[in-house]
């Protein structure tokens, strides 16, 4: 990265920095692509072999309710309803 690419993007940014500014988010950019790069580069390979007291363990996703099995507990403590919809006042 470049002092151009800082300036570049403030442009686009619609940024109006001094250039001490400038330098000194060069090297902040710097450092972060930087970061990225070690990132990038690490080992995230699949081992086979782990150990399974480290693996996530998750349950499946099952429905354990029907649809509407709650549905005539809850509309009866609604104040009103129309054809099975809460009515709620009109706001402007």
């Amino acid at each position: 990265m470049q002092l151009s690419d800082v300036q570049h993007l403030a442009t686009l940014a619609r940024l109006d920095i001094s250039e001490d500014e400038q330098k000194a988010l060069l090297g902040d950019l710097t450092a972060i692509l930087g970061y990225i790069e070690q990132i990038n580069t690490a080992d995230i390979s699949l081992d086979i072999n782990m150990n399974p007291e480290q693996r996530n363990v998750v349950r499946e996703d099952v429905v354990t309710n029907t649809p509407g099995s709650h549905t005539d507990v809850l509309m009866k403590e609604v104040p009103s309803s129309v054809d099975g919809f809460v009515k709620v006042k009109k706001i402007l």
